[in-house]
């Protein structure tokens, strides 16, 4: 049966194509919000990360309603570490809105999400976004989009897929794209006549399965998916099994069951099938588990979750200056901290290291846990990183390692550098495409660890104009070794304070991470310089006052000013032996021995060894 009251679609695109975007302006020219009422821009991403960085990191649920019918809208991520999310919605909707910038054309996650779908058989609703760009070029995007879906095997059917041409953030959309729109009128009409409702069995017994989950203070952690058959009911007795898992038998009860209107979550005692719900009082409830009657346990299928690439140590900060910022700073904490966030994040893992200080936490990628380093850093926590490392496989008795599919858009006369540089990492050469007049598209295939440290030098080499996109490719044989970090580090002398005397001297050396009066300690990393080897700097020294005055010798000392380094860009940063000292005021990078002597005889002795 299908319900034609009901539309569940999920907006897909590559990072920054403008989802959000478009899906605040569908919300707000649907009626969902009041006409004075005052909304936040990209009202999806209710984050504080997501806002600052413009990036969605999770799944979010909204609806509308157009002309009778409730469309359920889920909007995605579009960056390759929260690839996992995307794969996993796709399981509770029947249609996509697959965006595509009308300057950038399909990118690497365009491929992936539509390469998903249509695997799924899912309808598709192509839309030309950002038409409004003065860089656009709407006739060769066309091109490339229908080449796109012909590699990818799309059927005849896919093929014919409607194609709109819109300004999410105008607000504009048209079925050409020599016509300027007024509103989304065309997006909404095109949504109820190319997707199709759920088709549903509401007379079968219940199941449902979960797509996503999300974790409450109040209620612990919730369910949230389509229901596949039947009618779900507050205080019904469940079945929890999986596909993946037979030994998943166990019983739970439904204590509260919400469905999406606009963006708020809304209390019903009942859902029916096809509705997209949420669902709480089901404890231990993962990603891929089935609800369904007791009666009748059927587990739905579901696609495997990835495995993390990359992995980091978490530790208890034992620096000079730990315990001074925080608010939680012992391992107890830290942990608990970690095993709340497996809660909500199933793409995350976490291990108790060899010692009870330390833990290690594997992800999807550099992001993936610079997101959750920031995120605990923000609600008070201070602990240790180690540098990223990737996760190594042994399959047939070859070792293999995770590889990216690296797409970059340079000036053409970046392109020398970039080719130089990733070529150096081990990176093999696929395709140059010219883009326009002035720019050139360079993809390769490279070893994920090859990409570590890389993007502060590709923004130096492309002076800020380049484009990189990257996008896990699979596991491949390991690459041997690969180079490490050019430059060295300038490592502090001393405890104290930093003085302009001291700074003066030391600049000559390389780059300053800091500035004068800012506590530091004695193997700290207080810049970098561009020998390999590193450099101990005294920046604590004051000058020694004389009786001699000659001209110019008092002259204000003249600093430059230092590099503000963000926390990606710390973690991009980090030698081996390095490690970041994390709190919710600062961002220091140290050496893991912080004795001088100690690491100079480890040194020596490695060199002779």
């Amino acid at each position: 049966m299908i319900r034609e009251d009901m539309r569940n679609i999920a907006i897909i695109a590559h990072v920054d194509h403008g989802k959000t975007t478009l899906v605040d302006g569908m919300l707000k020219q649907s009626g969902t919000f009041r006409e004075n009422q005052v909304v936040n821009e990209r009202v999806m991403d209710s984050g504080d990360i997501e806002r600052e960085r413009g990036i969605t990191i999770l799944a979010k649920n909204a609806s509308f309603r157009y002309n009778g019918v409730k469309v359920n809208i889920v909007d995605t991520p579009g960056h390759a570490d929260f690839g996992g999310e995307v794969e996993r919605v796709l399981k509770m909707v029947d249609g996509v809105l697959l965006l595509v910038d009308a300057a950038e054309g399909p990118m690497p996650q365009t491929r992936f999400v539509l390469e998903k779908a249509l695997a799924q058989n899912l309808s598709i609703v192509i839309i030309v976004n950002k038409i409004d760009r003065p860089d656009a070029r709407i006739k060769e995007i066309i091109d490339e989009i229908l080449l796109l879906l012909m590699d990818l095997g799309a059927s005849d059917e896919q093929l014919d897929s409607p194609m709109l041409f819109c300004s999410g953030r105008e607000g504009i959309a048209n079925y050409s794209p020599e016509i300027r729109g007024t509103d989304f009128k065309p997006i909404f009409d095109t949504i109820l006549e190319y997707i199709p409702g759920p088709d549903v069995e509401p007379d079968e017994p219940l199941a449902m399965l979960v797509s996503n989950i999300d974790y409450d203070n109040f209620v612990g952690r919730t369910a949230i998916g389509r229901i596949e058959k039947g009618t779900l009911k507050v205080g019904q007795e469940v079945t929890v099994c999986d596909w993946h898992d037979s030994s998943v038998n166990r019983k739970g009860k439904v204590t509260a069951i919400y469905t999406f209107e606009g963006t708020n979550k809304v209390p019903v005692q009942e859902a029916s099938a096809g509705e997209i719900v949420v669902v709480s009082g089901i404890g231990d409830v993962t990603i891929g588990n089935t609800l369904c009657s007791t009666q009748n346990v059927q587990p739905l299928h579901f696609v495997k979750i990835d495995d993390p690439t990359v992995e980091m140590t978490f530790a208890v900060n034992d620096s000079p200056f730990a315990g001074r910022e925080g608010k939680f700073v012992t391992s107890r904490q830290i942990r608990d901290r970690l095993h709340r966030e497996l809660l909500r994040d199933v793409a995350l893992k976490v291990e108790d290291s060899a010692t009870s200080e330390s833990f290690k936490v594997m992800g999807r990628g550099e992001m993936h846990l610079s997101i959750l380093i920031e995120t605990m850093r923000r609600e008070g926590y201070e602990f240790q990183v180690s540098p990223p490392r990737v996760l190594l496989k042994q399959e047939n008795g070859q070792t293999l390692e995770p590889f990216d599919h690296v797409v970059i858009d340079v000036p053409v006369e970046s392109q020398g550098a970039v080719i130089e540089k990733l070529s150096g990492r081990k990176g093999d050469l696929i395709a140059m495409t010219p883009q326009g007049d002035s720019r050139i598209r360079i993809e390769y295939s490279m070893p994920s660890r090859g990409l570590f440290g890389y993007r502060s030098e590709f923004l130096t080499d492309t002076k800020g104009e380049g484009v990189i996109n990257t996008i896990f490719e699979g596991y491949k044989p390991y690459k041997g070794d690969l180079p490490v970090r050019a430059s060295g580090s300038l490592v502090c002398f001393e405890t104290g304070t930093s003085l302009t005397y001291g700074l003066y001297n030391a600049q000559e050396r390389g780059v300053l991470f800091i500035g004068p009066a800012t506590p530091v300690y004695a193997g700290m990393v207080v810049g970098s310089n561009p020998k390999g080897d590193d450099i101990v700097v005294n920046i604590c020294k004051a000058k020694h006052l004389t009786n001699t005055r000659a001209s110019g010798s008092d002259d204000a000392l003249r600093l430059i000013p230092p590099k503000q380094m963000s926390l990606e860009e710390s973690l991009e940063f980090l030698a081996p032996d390095e490690l970041l000292e994390v709190t919710p005021k600062s961002l220091r990078i140290r050496k893991a021995i912080l004795d001088h002597s100690e690491r100079a005889r480890l040194v020596s002795k490695a060199k002779k060894g």
